[in-house]
């Protein structure tokens, strides 16, 4: 389960009647390189994701894989919505292997399958319960380990931990950043929270409020720590500043200064 290849978007644009929610953005997450999106409520970042997922067509543009376009069902990215969406009368190892039997697996081999990741995504001794026996955060991470056990070059990250208390969340920051470390995949991460987008991306991209092309891309250094040091850096209150200039500039297009929550 590493990234293998790089994810590139050209000139992608969509609307819904007279209504244009993305015109023609374009940008490329490199392998192994997560790349956070961030932008006002309405500015079209699920509707991207939906797009990648193959739910919507874009009216122009195309998206490609490794310099190949991608088309069909048969795509090279693993979706994580915003919710669990755990089935509650499915066992906990029932619902992390739900991705491989639709994909065509039977249930035994998708428990086979399954099982053996469940130490190192910190759910041990769940694999019997039921979804309403964990706290929100065993939630979450059963709902990444469906995600990732599909063998995805790619993953497509709603919101994973917006529905999370600040404690919780800060924790599955750090545990996903020590998974990814260690498997290399190559993540675009849709966040409404700057701070959460500063953290764990490379690279943050700034969605219009109104459809246009990109309006920041703002690279993130590795040398910033991201675990106890992360707040204390000096480099972090500067990168918030200039995500706000650019989220404010890109809202007051439509008279819209709602901004993302700054975490």
């Amino acid at each position: 389960m590493t990234g293998t290849g790089a994810l590139e978007v050209h000139d992608v644009s969509l609307a819904f009647g007279a209504q244009r929610v993305l015109d023609r953005v374009s940008f490329e997450v490199g392998a192994g390189e997560i790349v956070a999106l961030v932008g006002a409520s309405g500015s079209g970042k699920s509707t991207l994701l939906s797009i990648l997922t193959g739910a919507l067509e874009p009216a122009t543009g195309e998206v490609r894989f490794d310099g190949v376009p991608v088309a069909g069902r048969d795509r090279p990215f693993a979706y994580m919505p915003q919710r669990d969406a755990l089935l509650p009368w499915r066992r906990v190892i029932d619902n992390a292997g739900i991705g491989l039997e639709v994909a065509g697996c039977s249930r035994r081999e998708a428990r086979e399958r399954v099982a053996p990741l469940f130490a190192a995504f910190g759910i041990s001794g769940t694999e019997r319960h039921y979804p309403r026996q964990l706290s929100g955060g065993m939630r979450q991470r059963v709902s990444f380990l469906r995600t990732v056990v599909q063998d995805r070059p790619v993953l497509l990250l709603d919101e994973p931990f917006g529905a999370l208390d600040a404690i919780t969340r800060d924790e599955l920051q750090r545990w996903m950043l020590g998974i990814w470390r260690d498997c290399g995949w190559t993540i675009l991460l849709v966040t409404h929270d700057i701070r959460e987008a500063l953290r764990l991306a490379d690279r943050v991209l700034v969605l219009p409020s109104c459809a246009g092309p990109l309006a920041g891309d703002v690279r993130v250094s590795r040398e910033i720590p991201r675990g106890d040091g992360f707040v204390a850096d000096p480099r972090v209150p500067l990168l918030e500043v200039e995500l706000q200039r650019l989220l404010r500039t890109a809202s007051k297009a439509l008279g819209n200064r709602a901004l993302p929550p700054n975490g």
